[in-house]
Order: C-alpha cells, then structure tokens, then sequence
C-alpha cells in the first residue's frame, strides 16, 4: 500500500465507524449497564431499603423496585444494548394511558420515562431501567388494591385501601413471565360491568367539562309544573347536559313544561331525590353540582371498586349501601334490581364480602343483646305484656338448653341493662315478625344478614336508612328464586310462595353458596345504563376526596 492510499483508507475506515456510532462513537455494553445499574441502585441510602413506607409514593414506589433488583439481580429488566424492549413499549403504553382509569401518570414516572427514551447511555439506560421498574410497581399495586393515600390518612375509614402486604418480586416476576405484557396490564384492571360502566360515566362527563359544563341555575322560588321564570332556558340547557332531556325544545321558552318536569323527574330518580317533579331546596342544589365536582365522585368510587375484589363471580349479589340498592347478577349482566333499607348513621352497615350459605323462610328473629337493652327493656318497663303482644318468647340464656319462661311474671324495673342481656329474645315467625317472611344467611363477624320486612312503606322513602345494621328488602321472594334457581331448574315463584303461605320455618341450604359484595359506591351505573349520584350517606366521600387530591 503507497504512503498517499493509507490516510485514504483510514478516512473510511472512520466514516463507516461514524456511520454506525453516530452520537456514542461505540454501542454501549451488557457490563457497562449492569455497572451502571448497580450504581443507581446502590445511590438509594440504606433506610430507604430497609426501612418503613414513607407517605411519598415515589419513594414508596422505588423501594418496592430496590427490592426487586436485590433479589433478582442487579441487570437490566427492561433495556438491553439496543434501548427499551418490546415490553417496555407496552408498559409505557399503558401508564400513558392511566387517566381513563382515573389514575395520574406522573404518579408513574412517565415523564421521566419519555425523558430517557431515546438515549442510548450506559447511566440513562439504567436509570430509564429503574424508572420503569418503579412505575410499573406502583400501576400494579394501585390498579389490583387502589392506592394506599387514604388508608395512610384514615387508617381505620379506609382500611380496604391499598396493599400492605404487596409484593413487589411477585409483580415484577408475574409480569416478566407473562407471554404477552400487552394482556398482563389490561388483565389488572377490574373487568365486572360496574367498573367498566363507571369508567365510560368518567369519559362521558370529563367531554361535558371540556364543553363548558352546565349553567348554574340561579336560587329563586321553588319551581311547579307550569310555572313561568326566567331561569327556565337555564334549566333546559343544564338537562340537555346531563341527558336528561330529551328531544329538542324551544330553548328560550320560560314555562315550566311537561317535558321539563318528566326531565326533572329524571333527574330526581339518578339522584335519588323524591320524584315529586318540584324544583325545591333539595333539587336545586343538586342541579347546581358542578361538572368538575361529579367528575371527582366517579373517580373516587372508581378508587373504591379497585379495592374491592375484582372478580365478583359469576353470578352474585351486590348491596350498594349508598345507593340503597340490591343487584342480582349473572354472567355480568344485572337480572335484578330492588331497592332496600340499610344501617342508620349510628348503625352503620359495614363493607365486605361473603357467600349467601342458605335461605330461612319465616323465620325466628333472634334479637341481639344491643337492641334487647337499648329498646325492648325500656318498653318492657312501661309495659310487661309487650314481648306477648310481639309473639316474642323469652328464654333464661342463649344456650340450647335455655328453659322458656313467662315474660310477664318478671318485675322488669329491677331487670338491669346488664342482666337482659343474659336473656335470649326470639321473636316467632308470622306477619309480625321484623325479619319478614325470609332471610338470607352468609355467617360473618358483623352479624349482618338480607331479609324482608313487614313495613314495606319505608322503601319509597329516598333515603333508607332506617336499620340496625341489616339490609332488609323490597323484593325478598324474587331474591330467593334468583338464588334457587341455581339449586334447581323447578323452583320457581309459586313453590317459593307457597312455602311462605305455610308459615312454619323452613331452611333451604344452597349447593354453592353464592357470593354477595357489600359496597359503598356513591357514584354508580343503574341497569337501565343510567348513571346514579347518591348522598354520601356515611359522610365519607370528602375524607377519600380529600385523600386522593389532597384538597384542603
């Protein structure tokens, strides 16, 4: 080779060099990652490792990740020399998309995932390592139990929120053996039709906002059908928001009309108000609700559903106790639909889960220590018939050898409230009897159970809160073929009714006990596909609110 074609040679050797290793000069290695990732890691001081959560999620979220890279190995799970994986993709994919869920992405470090992305460096590509492997952590953790901000500020409230015992190695390992991480992310997200409607309602709503909302109805005298007022126009233009309204109407006529009220009568039913048709106090605050306002009480009943179990059977019951109803679903598809009565504010009916073990037709009504000092004791003091009148029978003790005795041949004003509570209570079946004509049993801590009334007046009520803790039913014998109809294809209406008509008790165990929720969903889709807004009965939608955004 002559001296002039050597410095040729070497120029192309270069140029093809630069061709390849434009920015970086030479790819970056396996080592050179590992190296890196083990300094990132290693930055985190050692009480964040060992240590307690914190309250920041970030920091919560990137402990969970330490715990993942010290026990499977300080090398890459997302990025290799060539950049981010198909997985990663996928996972980055999916946390951009999290505010249809109602979640944030900047809880997920998207931002800085983005920011890492393209950059081919030794540090950054650990460090873009990292990021994903912390925001993929806290989406898995928030989507399976719902995030934990509430449970940190309420403990004893929101106990349900959250995942104490999350395991990260667990996750992580889930997810990296699944064949398509594409289908493991969507699997996360709670797949029942309540959730899946909500989250539609939150789509629905958030385009609302982005609209403009909907007017304010200025305050003024209550509203009757056929009334004229300036604020009509308003009102029309509000209803054709919230869907209320339907058709076209003329939208500058003042007259409180036929089709306003039914509107309205619309309105009341989602929000369960009285359906009187009466623009009152109640109506128009309720009409007066901001947009931006119902948007965050989808969210945080969004929050709730999270918490609870995600696959709730095939077939099963769900009491929404802010709501005051009862839902009998099958195959995800509601088959009916009642209203019922639950806890008063000082009895409050609790939030679980269990399984409907059998069906106790006119049955004893056995009545708790609580309510026998608390209400029969001072009855009985004003008058000794009133547990003969009541066709209840009283007993020396809870055990089944306790002997009946005559209830009135007991000086009941020398009965302390503690000695009553030795008594066993049993109130006979009948017409009389507190728990109706049939019960539904699912054994719990609580000693909550269904079961009908003989007071059916209560359920037009808008606000049923009238027990002690059970739910009591407006349609118990439709609840029970439902349920029957699983045991055997024959049962049917007129076999249940003439078991009832029989008065004598009769337990009917189920061959699978079917699952019932009780939820507290202030926010929630009717089977008519409706969306419903219902007081917050218990006084806990501000504190999750509060929790979740940090409002002041």
């Amino acid at each position: 080779m002559t001296k002039l074609t050597k410095p040729l040679h070497l120029i192309s050797i270069l140029f093809v060099t630069f061709l390849l290793f434009p920015t970086t000069g030479i790819a970056v290695t396996s080592a050179e990652i590992d190296n890196a990732l083990l300094k990132e890691i290693t930055n985190y001081p050692e009480e964040l490792l060992s240590g307690e959560w914190c309250d920041i999620q970030g920091t919560r979220q990137e402990q969970w990740a330490c715990s993942v890279y010290h026990t499977l190995g300080i090398q890459p799970l997302w990025v290799n020399t060539n950049g981010p994986t198909v997985q990663a993709g996928h996972i980055l994919s999916s946390l951009k998309r999290v505010s249809s869920d109602g979640l944030n992405s900047s809880d997920y470090g998207v931002e800085q995932i983005e920011s890492l992305w393209e950059s081919r460096t030794a540090v950054d590509l650990a460090r873009l390592d990292m990021n994903i492997s912390t925001g993929l952590l806290g989406y898995i953790h928030d989507m399976q139990a719902g995030r934990l901000a509430p449970k940190l500020k309420y403990p004893k409230l929101f106990a349900q929120a959250g995942n104490a015992a999350f395991d990260p190695v667990k996750a992580i390992s889930d997810a990296r053996d699944n064949s398509d991480m594409a289908v493991f992310l969507s699997n996360l997200v709670p797949k029942h039709r309540h959730y899946r409607a909500l989250k539609t309602e939150l789509h629905h709503y958030r385009n609302i906002a982005k609209n403009g909302g909907w007017p304010t109805i200025p305050a003024g005298v209550t509203l009757h059908p056929e009334a004229i007022d300036s604020r009509i126009p308003a009102l029309r233009q509000l209803l054709h928001k919230t869907g209320d309204l339907i058709g076209v109407s003329e939208p500058n006529l003042q007259m409180y009309d036929a089709d306003l009220v039914i509107a309205i009568k619309r309105f009341q039913e989602r929000h369960n108000l009285e359906v009187d048709g009466i623009i009152g106090r109640e109506t128009a605050r309720n009409l007066n609700i901001p947009v931006q306002q119902r948007i965050q009480q989808i969210l945080i009943n969004m929050e709730r559903w999270r918490w609870t179990k995600h696959d709730l059977g095939a077939r099963y019951v769900l009491v929404d106790i802010a709501g005051f109803t009862l839902q009998a679903v099958e195959n995800d598809s509601t088959q009916l639909e009642m209203r019922v009565i639950v806890g008063k504010r000082h009895h409050k009916t609790p939030v679980f889960s269990d399984s409907i073990k059998y069906i106790e037709f006119n049955p004893f009504w056995n009545i708790t220590t609580s309510i026998a000092r608390n209400e029969m004791l001072g009855k009985l003091r004003k008058d000794y018939t009133y547990l003969t009148r009541e066709h209840i029978k009283l007993f020396s003790n809870w055990q089944a050898d306790g002997k009946e005795l005559d209830s009135e041949a007991i000086n009941w004003d020398e009965i302390s409230r503690k000695q009553i509570s030795r008594f066993k209570l049993r109130q006979e079946p009948g017409p009389w009897n507190a728990l109706g004509v049939v019960k539904f049993v699912f054994p719990n801590k609580y000693s909550i159970y269904l079961h009908d009334t003989p007071v059916h007046s209560l359920f037009e009520k808008a606000d049923r809160a009238f027990s002690h803790g059970c739910i009591r039913l407006s349609k118990p014998e439709q609840l029970a073929g439902f349920l029957l109809k699983f045991n055997d294809a024959h049962w049917n209406a007129e076999k249940i009714h003439q078991i009832v008509e029989k008065k004598k008790r009769k337990i009917i165990s189920l061959r699978s006990p079917i699952p019932v929720h009780l939820v507290y969903q202030t926010a929630w889709v009717a089977k008519d596909e409706t969306i419903r807004f219902s007081k917050d009965l218990y006084g806990r939608d501000q504190k999750l609110t509060d929790a979740l955004f940090d409002v002041e």
